[in-house]
């Protein structure tokens, strides 16, 4: 049975109690050096799973609006959505609740060849299910107690599982949360459970502590990204991502582009084409 990491007092609360970083902002020109040597890395990682058959799974969970979703862009505009899948399940149907808990993420368990990313996963019933009152007593003690050998057993089975908590302090939670009110452009972020998320910060505090508790193993720790730098917190986490994989460069035959076919006669026809007004 995995042993529990020793606990670390504090560690996560001084996080509540203070900014998380006092660094300056990273320079535009700076990070989008640094953002494209990474893409070409995850393209090389692409490569080395599709070759080597690996299975490979990312759990991103952690504050509404810690940039989660701005990683997981990051990592995968630059790669095949087949290599490289999101799952970004919705709250439950009626037929999915009368399942066993796990059951409908199971299927979305990498295959050979592919690295699945969950933005949120089984652990919103650690999180928002316990929080808001969706689970019972029963169910929450139940998870507690599965979860951890649930997650050795797929690890046995050759899948490398990689979970990562983002953490944003109060104040720039709350500076968030009011630019998406006021963008129209990112009005689409902000829900009703981010409101709840909000408001009860400390309720959900309380709630990841006791997911670390269980679940922050040595055989499937949690790794906790700094978010309150979006620039930052995507190259850190991303270059920790890459650390924790042992890819290697796969030798591709050179490419060359072939020349185009003869035009044998043919000619455009004069057609109507229905063309796309040239706006700007």
């Amino acid at each position: 049975m995995d042993k529990k990491r020793k606990s670390q007092p504090g560690k996560i609360q001084n996080l509540q109690a203070e900014k998380l970083t006092d660094k300056p902002k990273l320079q535009r020109k700076e990070y989008e050096e640094q953002i494209a040597k990474l893409h070409a890395e995850l393209v090389k990682l692409q490569f080395w799973v599709k070759h080597t058959g690996a299975k490979v799974a990312v759990i991103f969970e952690g504050r509404d609006a810690a940039g989660k979703g701005g990683v997981i862009k990051r990592i995968t505009e630059r790669v095949s959505p087949r290599v490289f899948r999101v799952v970004a399940l919705p709250a439950p149907s009626e037929r999915e609740r009368t399942q066993i808990y796990f059951q409908r993420y199971f299927e979305h368990l990498p295959a050979g060849g592919e690295i699945v990313i969950f933005d949120r996963s089984w652990y919103n019933r650690l999180g928002v299910e316990r929080v808001m009152g969706f689970c019972t007593d029963e169910e929450y003690e139940r998870f507690l107690k599965v979860c951890p050998a649930w997650e050795r057993d797929i690890i046995e089975a050759g899948v490398t599982l990689i979970k990562y908590w983002f953490e944003v302090s109060k104040e720039e939670q709350t500076r968030r949360f009011c630019e998406r009110i006021n963008d129209p452009r990112k009005i689409w972020k902000l829900s009703g459970m981010d409101l709840e998320s909000h408001r009860r910060w400390y309720d959900y505090s309380r709630a990841r502590d006791a997911m670390f508790a269980v679940t922050d193993t040595e055989r499937s720790p949690w790794y906790v990204v700094n978010g309150d730098d979006k620039r930052r917190a995507r190259l850190n986490c991303i270059s920790h991502f890459l650390s924790l994989i042992p890819y290697e460069k796969i030798d591709l035959e050179k490419v060359t582009l072939p020349p185009r076919q003869k035009a044998k006669g043919y000619k455009e026809p004069d057609y109507p084409y229905r063309f796309v007004t040239e706006k700007y």
